[in-house]
């Protein structure tokens, strides 16, 4: 559990998307982030490839709770949003590469140098969107072999930043990677 003391005034004027796959994300990955940057102030949209509910997991195996996917992606563009968050969970993350529209609103987002936090399988939306190459990330050690040969250096820390981009490990690091996603996302 995430414990980060907000005032509910340092995201006030900043439209925050957070991804969330059909099935197989890893709730704490989602809520977590999600429910910092909303206590901050935030507007916040859930979007995935179609609107109704998303089946979150824990641990990748055991089945948790759903929630509202309010936007699909073919509604939305990278213009819309100052901020975007991508959860991990392996099928989830495997599911959100696979879908152009989300890959390409993450392309642009990045490319336009729009803060994005992700954390755990979550790199896998990064590196199918061509957004790696040349820059410092971290993710769950799995994927270190599939961030190399798509140009990242892959680190083993707990959260890591490269111009806006910030990338943590797994679960374990959810304080340091909420900390770092609101003090970037408040720039």
């Amino acid at each position: 559990m995430v414990d980060i003391d907000v005032d509910g005034s340092e995201l006030e004027d900043v439209t925050v998307a957070v991804f969330l796959a059909q099935e197989g994300t890893e709730e704490v990955e989602f809520v977590e982030p999600k429910d910092l940057v909303t206590d901050a102030g935030a507007t916040v949209d859930v979007v995935g490839s179609e609107t109704g509910e998303g089946q979150t997991v824990n641990n990748d195996l055991e089945e948790s709770e759903s929630y509202e996917i309010e936007k699909s992606f073919d509604e939305v563009s990278a213009d819309d949003y100052d901020a975007v968050i991508v959860p991990g969970g392996t099928v989830g993350a495997d599911t959100l590469r696979t879908r152009d529209e989300g890959v390409e609103l993450l392309r642009t987002h990045v490319k336009a140098d729009k803060p994005t936090a992700v954390i755990c399988h979550g790199p896998w939306t990064l590196i199918e969107a061509d957004v790696v190459d040349g820059r410092r990330l971290t993710s769950y050690h799995s994927l270190q072999t599939d961030v190399r040969n798509a140009g990242g250096e892959w680190v083993d820390e707990e959260v890591v930043v490269d111009d806006g981009l910030i990338t943590s490990r797994n679960p374990d690091d959810l304080e340091a990677f909420c900390e770092t996603l609101l003090e970037e996302f408040a720039q």
